[in-house]
Order: structure tokens, then sequence, then C-alpha cells
């Protein structure tokens, strides 16, 4: 152990120290929805004793208590703004995240472990808005975030359109050329299929591409790598040792984000969920429809729904407003069963 090594740590328990603190405050924003009033005495009474109780011999309860007497002010403070929170999946430098901060970067993201929290906690109120995966270019459908659709009463108020760029990402200090080892989600790792065989690297699956950054950091995985944002690396402490190592420069993620209500707003595109009728030629007759009323159509997906039965997800131009739309949409009523428009929104184009 020398000073250099004594001094790395300390950096590395700051870094863990501030993410803790913006973890507590991202709690304590979502706490603002379920309380009446800011303000709760008895609450910081409770808080004060139980960290004084629990209180190390080295730093005495006296810096404690000035020490958690300004995070409970600035935690008030940021519970008096008016944020909007929008929930995603996975930790935090996540290509969902990067979608919400290009969707609106005043919203204050906010991390969820499966896509069923996120549906939950914007249906509960908890949350403002979620923001979620529908489409890959190159991983094609994300099956569980559309059996969740089916099921939601949510609406869809945006979309973002979002270029996906993988970096690989080391500590500041390692040696690339003694890395043995990358982790990465298992679409990221297969996605850079080609890159990792050149470097002649052991890919490792994780849970998360923002994960696999974090455990790299935390860990002090000094011969590991991972593949994930750019922005992970800012997060994260980690050098960006190669930009753009994706196999396919076409790699796309579709996002959509939900909310409560619809947007008041006009919107360019649509999004619905049908089933068809139990009748030779249906769904033609249904594409044929848009296509005789001259709407282009930007997506359709099916998954199973009910046992026998399928439900399709519909993504087209225009507005629900538009006179042949209302045309269109009377007329599915009668082709389809179940037909839901799930949201008129407009979209924005973004890069990882």
């Amino acid at each position: 152990m020398d000073l250099n090594n004594i001094r790395r740590k300390i950096d590395l328990i700051d870094s863990q120290i501030l993410k803790l603190l913006n973890d507590r405050t991202e709690h304590a924003l979502v706490s603002k929805k379920f309380k009446k009033e800011i303000k709760d005495n008895d609450r910081e009474k409770q808080v004060l004793a139980r960290i004084a109780s629990k209180s190390s011999s080295l730093i005495n309860k006296e810096s404690i208590s000035k020490i958690y007497d300004l995070i409970l002010k600035d935690s008030k403070s940021f519970q008096s703004k008016d944020y909007s929170l929008i929930g995603f999946q996975g930790a935090h430098g996540a290509y969902s995240e990067v979608a919400s901060k290009a969707w609106n970067e005043k919203y204050v993201p906010i991390p969820c472990i499966t896509f069923a929290e996120v549906f939950e906690n914007v249906e509960n109120g908890a949350f403002d808005f979620g923001i979620i995966p529908v489409e890959n270019t190159l991983g094609g459908v994300l099956g569980d975030v559309n059996q969740l659709l089916i099921n939601t009463s949510l609406k869809v108020v945006g979309a973002v359109d979002l270029d996906i760029h993988h970096c690989l990402l080391a500590l500041p200090e390692a040696d690339h050329r003694e890395i043995r080892e990358v982790f990465s989600h298992s679409q990221a790792l297969s996605q850079c299929k080609n890159f990792i065989e050149r470097s002649k690297l052991n890919g490792v699956s994780y849970y998360d591409t923002a994960g696999s950054a974090k455990h790299i950091s935390e860990e002090q995985k000094a011969f590991s790598a991972a593949i994930a944002s750019k922005f992970c690396g800012e997060l994260y402490d980690l050098e960006v040792l190669k930009e753009n190592i994706e196999d396919i420069p076409a790699n796309k993620t579709r996002f959509l984000i939900l909310a409560k209500d619809a947007v008041a707003e006009k919107g360019t595109k649509c999004s619905i969920i049908f089933s068809t009728l139990h009748k030779a030629g249906t769904l033609f007759h249904v594409l044929e429809l848009f296509a005789e009323n001259k709407i282009n159509l930007s997506r359709i997906e099916s998954v199973p729904g009910k046992p026998g039965d399928y439900v399709f997800f519909l993504d087209f131009e225009g507005c629900a407003e538009d006179d042949n739309v209302k045309k269109v949409l009377k007329e599915l009523e009668a082709m389809t069963t179940d037909l839901r428009l799930m949201g008129c929104y407009k979209e924005k184009k973004a890069t990882s």
C-alpha cells in the first residue's frame, strides 16, 4: 500500500458517496408524490436519531448531525421545485436514460430494476412519465415490453429514435493490452461480436450495459472492460478506449414515452393496438385500408395475446385529428377487436 493507492481508494469512496447522495435525492423526489406537505418534523427527527445511533467511533455525532442537517435541507429544497420524474429500466447511464434526456433534459430520470416497475410507477403516480424501448434494428422486437403494453391503460405521449453507439470502457489506469474480458448486456455483446473477436476478448454477459460499466468501476476490475454508452464513461469515471465499436453502424433503438394522460398538442405519429377477427384475410384488409387512404405505416408487430390469439401493434404517420385518420380508425372498429388508440404524439431523433 502506498499514497497513490490510498488516494485512489479515497477517490472511489468519494464517487460512491456522491452516487448515494444522488440516489437519496431521487427517492426524496419520488416520496414527494405521496406526501401532503414537504416539511415533516417528526420524520426529520427520526432520521437524525437513527443516524446518530449508528455513528462510528471515528466520526462524532455532532459532525454527523451537521452533515445530515445539510442533506435534509437540500432534500427539502429539491422537493419544493416542480420536477417531472421519468422512470427507465436499468442503471444510470443506460441508453433509455440517454433517450430520456434527448426527449426532455429537464426531466429527472429515475432508474428501475424491471420494465414492469416503470409501468407500475407511472400508473400509481410515483413517476410523471416512463420511457421504454420497443424495437431495435439489430435485436428486433422487445417482447417483454410489448406484453406490458397490451395490458396497460397508459398513453403514448412521445417517441425517441436513438442511434446506438457502443464504447469500450475501462479504468483510467488500466493497460488496454492487458484487458482479457469485456462485460455487457448479451445484446450489446452480439452487436459488437466482430470487435470482440478481433480484440481477442472474452465476452461476459451482464444484466445491463450501464450495470456492466458500474460493475467495472465499483469493483476496480483492472483487467476487464465494459461495453456501454459514452455517457457511462462520464458517470462511472471510466476511460473511453474506443468509440463506435458496433459491427453495423445502422443500430437504432426506438423508445416510447408513457404517461397517464394523452398530450394536448397535435402529434405527427399515432400508435394503435388491435386484434383481428377470426376471418381469413382480415389483417390484409386492415393494411389495405391504410394504403388506400395514403397513410404510411412505420411499424407493425404481432405478439401473443390470449391463448390462440395475437395482438398487433401498428404505428403510422399522421394526426388523430386528420380526416383520413378519423375515417380509417372508424372503419377499423368494424374490422378488428379490442382496437385502442394508444396515443398521437411527436417523435425525436437523437444519438447516444
